[in-house]
C-alpha cells in the first residue's frame, strides 16, 4: 500500500525543506486514500466527530489551502471558499453527492496552484488580505503553518483509514 514517500533533502535550502515536507504530508493525506470505496471514503467512524471522513479531510485540506494562499496571502476572493461561511463552522468538509476522485483532483489542482504561489514569492512577502489578522503573515509562515495542518490532518486520515479497514502505515 505505500507509495515511495520521500523526506526533502537533510541539507536542503530554506524553501526547498518547507516545500518538501508540505508535500510529503500532502502525499501521505492522498496515499491514505488509495483503494477506498466511496462508500467508505465518506463513512464516519468517529462518533463525536461525523464530518471527519476521509472524504472530509480532503476537502478541508483542498479549502485551507486556498484560504491561506489565495485568499490570505494573494488577497483573493473568499465567497467561493466554504472556510468563510459563517452559517456553518463545518461548511469545507461537507463532500455531500462528490465522489472521492473528483476531491482528490480538486485537492490535488489546488496544491499545484499553492506551490505556483510560493514560486513566485519570497518567503519574506507578507499576505495582502486586510480583514485578516493572519493575513499579515509572511510566506515562511504560512508554509510552516501549512506544514503543521497537512500533518496533523494526515495523521487524523491515518486513524480513519485504520477504523475504516485496518490499513496503516507510514513508511
Amino acid at each position: 500500500m505505500a507509495p515511495s514517500l520521500e523526506r526533502p533533502p537533510l541539507q536542503a535550502d530554506e524553501r526547498t525543506a518547507l516545500i518538501g515536507w508540505l508535500d510529503l504530508q500532502r502525499q501521505i493525506l492522498r496515499w491514505k486514500c488509495d483503494g477506498l470505496s466511496e462508500a467508505d471514503a465518506h463513512r464516519s467512524v468517529i462518533p463525536t466527530s461525523p464530518a471527519m471522513t476521509i472524504a472530509g479531510l480532503i476537502s478541508h485540506m483542498r479549502w485551507v489551502e486556498h484560504t491561506w494562499l489565495e485568499v490570505l496571502f494573494l488577497g483573493g476572493d473568499k465567497t467561493q471558499n466554504p472556510s468563510f461561511d459563517e452559517t456553518d463552522e463545518d461548511a469545507n468538509w461537507r463532500t455531500d453527492g462528490i465522489s472521492l476522485k473528483q476531491l482528490l483532483a480538486e485537492y490535488e489542482a489546488q496544491c499545484a496552484r499553492s506551490n505556483e504561489i510560493v514560486a513566485a514569492a519570497s518567503l519574506d512577502d507578507v499576505g495582502r488580505h486586510p480583514d485578516y489578522r493572519s493575513g499579515n503573515a509572511n510566506l515562511r509562515w504560512m508554509l510552516i503553518h501549512l506544514v503543521e495542518e497537512t500533518g496533523r490532518h494526515a495523521g487524523h486520515a491515518d486513524i480513519v483509514r485504520e477504523l475504516l479497514d485496518g490499513a496503516k502505515g507510514y513508511y
